[in-house]
């Protein structure tokens, strides 16, 4: 830790900083990794009118953080690599469009943007002057992002993604840290192969694993059943173990198979079970034109019985060629496959979620519709 310390002291003193100064060039002698820092945005990418604001900001354009701005305010960015920064957010709204559903990204992160990124992403897993990818993005659906470009990306070097459960201006802001640990985490080796990563609160997840579990704490992200697979602690950043599910360059899905318009995706939908929960719900979304559906059972994975319950229309929609797999909403544990399940032609989602079930589902039905397929694709991912 002293030597760490002492090392820096001398980079910083080499590049000459000042409070605002950002260094453009690294100390003669000392080669830089090249890290592509990517903004989908998210509160990391948010400002409020005061510090005391930590929960109820953006949607407006004077709320925005440019990239820009994170190396004017963490200039210890350059410290760690040479950054260079690219802007994939939608365009701010216009003051007579804020708060309207018209207005550019009202809508959220849409599938458009994903095949976006993961074509750039890709782009950028075969430019071999960079070293690794860092993409920030908002919180409520990062780990369905992170998951989707694990899943479509063909890439070796790290890609890590990262936000802040508090804006960027905020007091005690978490941002500034966990974009210096997302940086020094993307220009770590080690970090390579082990498929797309999360990295917040000084913890490095899987991206399968990772999801959000609490609304506005700092320590909301956690992979529940498997636990983190490496640290961004101050003195190093340590790996313990890694995924051995397929992943990135493992994966027999790829962004440049997919349906060349993400509305062309084999739609899927999900559907909660609860006390009583009705069966017509899945009939109108058959009736709609689902091909897959999710069902977010109870305890191991059981949809709701009874004449007018879930289970019969289930069964009306597997009549119909809908593949459906089902999750627990436990959020911990795995749906097993038994001998009833097997019966029922109900594929099983292992420990994934039903946000990622669907994604994986989605891509699954690009290549088949067989029950056997689409099982041996949830048991290999």
């Amino acid at each position: 830790m002293k030597s760490l310390s002492l090392l820096l002291l001398s980079v910083a003193a080499s590049f000459g900083l000042s409070a605002q100064e950002i260094p453009n060039l690294p100390p003669p002698g000392l080669t830089m990794p090249h890290v592509v820092l990517i903004s989908m945005g998210g509160a990391i990418a948010s400002q409020a009118k005061d510090r005391m604001n930590i929960t109820d900001f953006g949607g407006q354009a004077a709320s925005r953080v440019d990239p820009e701005k994170w190396l004017k305010d963490l200039p210890d960015l350059r410290l760690f690599a040479h950054i260079t920064m690219e802007d994939f957010r939608p365009p701010a709204p216009k003051p007579e469009e804020e708060g309207k559903p018209e207005a550019p990204g009202a809508a959220g992160t849409t599938t458009a943007q994903l095949y976006s990124v993961a074509k750039r992403l890709q782009e950028l897993a075969k430019d071999e002057t960079v070293d690794g990818i860092v993409v920030t993005h908002d919180t409520n659906t990062m780990a369905e992002t992170a998951w989707f470009m694990d899943l479509v990306v063909d890439v070796k070097k790290p890609v890590v993604f990262v936000d802040s459960q508090r804006p960027w201006s905020g007091i005690a802001g978490d941002g500034p840290l966990n974009l210096l640990n997302a940086v020094r985490v993307a220009a770590t080796k080690a970090a390579g192969g082990k498929g797309v990563l999360h990295s917040m609160n000084q913890a490095i997840d899987a991206a399968r694993d990772v999801n959000e579990t609490s609304a506005y704490r700092v320590q909301a992200f956690q992979s529940t059943d498997l636990g983190v697979i490496g640290v961004a602690d101050p003195d190093i950043v340590k790996f313990y173990s890694e995924p051995t599910r397929r992943h990135t360059f493992k994966s027999e899905f790829n962004i440049a198979k997919l349906p060349a318009d993400p509305k062309n995706l084999p739609a899927v939908e999900c559907v909660y079970s609860y006390t009583e929960a009705p069966g017509y719900l899945i009939d109108a979304l058959v009736e709609h034109g689902v091909k897959g559906l999710v069902v977010d059972g109870t305890g191991g994975g059981s949809a709701t019985g009874g004449i007018n319950g879930q289970t019969e229309a289930i069964k009306r929609a597997q009549a119909k060629g809908v593949v459906v797999v089902v999750t627990t909403r436990t959020r911990g544990g795995r749906v097993q496959d038994t001998p009833h399940r097997r019966e029922s032609k109900i594929v099983p989602a292992d420990n994934l979620p039903p946000e990622k079930a669907r994604i994986l589902l989605q891509l699954a039905l690009t290549e088949t519709t067989d029950l056997a397929e689409v099982k041996r694709i949830f048991d290999e991912y």
